[in-house]
């Protein structure tokens, strides 16, 4: 577990990018960069982007040609320069980043105002489904699983990482909580069909089982290979009430901040400072009688 450390509370205006990402890399940092200044414009001091926000590619090879290592990410410079630009925080959604191994790690970056990196994840839970229906995802086969849970202290109070599949692992969210985070963000890229199904629910699940905001932006739209996204970047309250919802079209949310709501929602529902821990033991199944 790792945290780096800058906390002072108070209100803030928070703002989701979401987009409909291609193959063209450098179109992808175009439309990233302009919702951006858009979401600033508009008085958000964090804006946070989804998953894959540079690259939506199809297939391990392409995949692999189009991944950089961290020290020459075209996106992460353009990036970084932004948030210093801007002065602001920046969380950079996910980008596909070239290891020294030759592997490849799904990696999100939290930017500063002055253009540092303060913190970087992982992701952790590969996406190795089978929807049915033709609709397969082997996550693992390009991209090396992450190993660390990260949070990192913000102005306005600390944010837990994550990125997609890692939503439907309620213990990383506990976890993330009972480490201090105030907010948890879960950039996305939801297929259309689990996205019907499942995002707003789980998302609104992991609000109210931490006391948390939730703050999670995401792809929408057909992209490279016919992958269907389903939108619906989310911002949502401690106490699971959604604040704003992006819909299926490329835009921004924006939402005003306010910590104190943490304390108050867990205050009156203190399932994180309850928890002991404890795993009761598993009884034996009763015999059919």
């Amino acid at each position: 577990m790792t945290h780096t450390s800058q906390n002072q509370a108070g209100p803030f205006k928070a703002a989701c990018i979401q987009v409909n990402a291609t193959n063209d890399m450098a179109a992808n940092i175009a439309a990233a960069t302009k919702l951006t200044r858009d979401a600033v414009a508009s008085g958000a001091s964090f804006v946070l982007m989804p998953e894959n926000v540079s690259m939506m590619e199809w297939g391990r090879d392409n995949i692999t040609a189009k991944a950089m290592p961290e020290s020459e990410h075209a996106a992460l410079k353009a990036f970084r320069a932004l948030a210093q630009e801007l002065r602001i925080w920046l969380h950079c959604g996910s980008l596909a980043i070239k290891l020294p191994d030759g592997k490849i790690a799904n990696r999100t970056y939290v930017v500063t105002p002055e253009g540092n990196v303060a913190a970087k994840y992982d992701k952790i839970h590969m996406f190795d489904v089978d929807l049915g229906g033709g609709e397969k995802y082997v996550e693992s086969a390009v991209f090396n699983a992450g190993k660390q849970a990260v949070t990192v202290d913000l102005p306005w109070g600390r944010l837990g990482l994550s990125i997609c599949y890692d939503l439907r692992f309620a213990h990383l969210y506990r976890h993330l909580a009972q480490v201090g985070a105030d907010f948890l963000t879960i950039p996305a890229a939801f297929t259309q069909l689990t996205g019907e199904a499942h995002w707003h629910v789980l998302q609104r699940a992991r609000a109210i089982e931490t006391g948390c905001f939730v703050l999670s932006p995401a792809q929408t739209g057909t992209h490279a290979g016919g992958r269907k996204t389903y939108g619906h970047s989310l911002i949502i309250n401690p106490w699971g009430e959604v604040l704003a919802d992006a819909g299926t079209e490329p835009g921004f949310i924006t939402a005003t901040i306010d910590p104190a709501e943490v304390a108050s929602a867990r205050g009156r529902v203190p399932a994180i400072t309850k928890d002991t821990g404890f795993a009761p033991a598993i009884a034996p199944a009763a015999a059919a009688q």
